[in-house]
């Protein structure tokens, strides 16, 4: 199990490298095939260059000494120099140069020079076959002419041939032409280039592909940590965090499943505090509910005290029935099922009116209430049944957690957008850790449920999430030992 987990965390990024490392093939085989062809394009314009300017050389010099008055008198002497002057230059250029008549015809060449004072006067035995072409006889009439070609197969395999006319006068005399084969010239050349790059590449590619590799460990490094983060979020285990380096794209991803798994970790241990507030809170009214009617019914509870013991039943079965319907509309808010139904009503009116049904509970405990007296009507349009949930459940609060002889005060202003309405009793307070959370799902201040043994901790969350339903927001501001103050507001419209 472990090796196949192992060979799955590593896929990707053995997929990753040969990905990069083809890529980097790719390119230095297509860099090589480029080299080569722009090295042999750049060797041919060379080499035709280089048989130009000698042949051209020896064209004008032939026709200086063609021209001269030496030639008239001494042919073979001239012939000698022609012989030399070619035998020379095809050893400097490596290449063959040879002079041809009108008809393409070889007549003069380096093999003809047997020393330098002596002249060979028979057929040279390598050109006496070589011939040029018509179609290349004919073209140098209008300019000269340079290729690769074997002269209609005179010439054992390709090479690169320019040929340029002898004129006198705009009359043409003659033909020089200079012959270098190709496989003599280009090929060692080439290989040279080949093996040089070759080399160079070699060393290079290796550097590259030891530089991809430890590029594509460390980048798909948070890749596998997000891979095995994932088996432990699988099994319950949320504590697995990615490790973020750099502030790029993968950082930024990083960071968001980071995030993520926070959320989830708070999912988790809300819906764990869910289960067990949930269980709590339908256990304890049951099982009082269950031990009261048992009592009643085999006689334990005395009939004078069962009306006493049938009302803190009814109180129960009421508890029961809020904490179920404040969890169906929970359920309703979080899957967007709880529509809206806005209609325009006077909330300073609502306020007072709910601080009034808690009047026997205030006048018990003494409770000083300041600020009604001093609100204005304030109509706003909004869903009065949400909205008095809210003031409702932040009335009750206030009430409840008040001390006796303490005091609650209200506040509504609005401007030309906005109500705000503020409820403020004294008190012990909430502490400032606690202030965040204090309108979390099923949240209590105090973990032993003696602050409010008959609260489920869903008051506060609804009514964030019908203020936040309507587009306003609440809030929370407490100093302990002192006040806590509950502030919202909301839109006139």
């Amino acid at each position: 199990m472990r090796r196949k987990k192992s060979k799955s965390g590593s896929s990707f990024f053995k997929e990753y490298f040969t990905i990069l490392s083809l890529v980097i093939l790719i390119c230095f085989t297509i860099l090589g095939i480029s080299l080569t062809f722009f090295v042999q394009n750049y060797w041919e314009d060379e080499r035709t260059e280089l048989l130009s300017e000698n042949a051209d050389s020896v064209s004008e010099t032939l026709v200086s000494l063609v021209s001269s008055e030496h030639a008239r008198q001494n042919p073979s002497s001239v012939a000698l120099m022609i012989c030399n002057d070619l035998t020379m230059l095809s050893k400097a250029i490596d290449a063959d140069i040879f002079v041809c008549d009108t008809y393409g015809e070889v007549v003069y060449c380096k093999e003809m020079r047997l020393s330098d004072m002596v002249l060979f006067t028979g057929e040279c035995p390598i050109h006496q076959k070589y011939r040029l072409p018509p179609s290349i006889v004919d073209s140098l009439d209008k300019e000269s002419y340079s290729g690769t070609t074997t002269l209609d197969g005179v010439l054992p395999e390709k090479s690169f041939v320019y040929a340029t006319p002898i004129k006198i006068d705009g009359n043409t005399i003659g033909i020089v032409a200079a012959v270098q084969t190709v496989s003599e010239t280009m090929r060692p050349f080439l290989l040279s280039i080949i093996e040089i790059f070759g080399l160079s590449s070699l060393f290079a590619l290796v550097v590259a592909l030891i530089t991809v590799y430890f590029m594509s460990y460390e980048l798909t490094k948070p890749l596998r940590q997000m891979s095995a983060a994932t088996k432990s979020y699988a099994v319950g285990d949320f504590s697995a965090r990615v490790t973020v380096t750099g502030n790029n794209e993968m950082a930024e991803l990083a960071n968001a499943f980071n995030s993520m798994a926070k959320e989830l970790a708070s999912l988790e241990s809300s819906r764990r505090s869910f289960v067990a507030n949930v269980s709590h809170e339908l256990k304890t009214p049951m099982t009082t509910i269950g031990g009261f009617i048992d009592g009643i019914l085999d006689g334990t509870i005395s009939e004078e005290n069962r009306e006493n013991y049938l009302k803190i039943v009814s109180d129960e079965v009421k508890r029961l029935s809020r904490l179920v319907t404040g969890m169906l509309n929970m359920s309703k808010i979080e899957a967007g099922e709880l529509g809206l139904k806005p209609r325009e009503f006077d909330i300073a009116e609502m306020l007072f009116k709910t601080t009034v049904g808690f009047e026997q509970l205030i006048e018990k405990k003494g409770i000083e209430i300041t600020g009604l007296d001093k609100i204005a009507t304030t109509i706003i349009h909004a869903d009065e049944d949400m909205i008095h949930q809210v003031i409702y459940n932040l009335v009750d609060n206030a009430v409840k957690f008040t001390p006796e002889g303490g005091s609650i005060d209200f506040n509504v202003i609005s401007d030309a957008q906005r109500v705000y309405v503020s409820i403020r009793n004294t008190g012990a307070g909430i502490p400032s850790e606690d202030c965040g959370k204090i309108f979390e799902r099923f949240y209590k201040l105090d973990k032993s449920r003696s602050y409010d043994v008959k609260g489920a901790g869903l008051g506060l969350y609804l009514c964030k999430s019908i203020v936040e339903m309507h587009g306003g927001q609440i809030k929370v501001n407490s100093a302990v030992n002192r006040y806590t103050e509950f502030s919202f507001w909301l839109p006139l419209k």
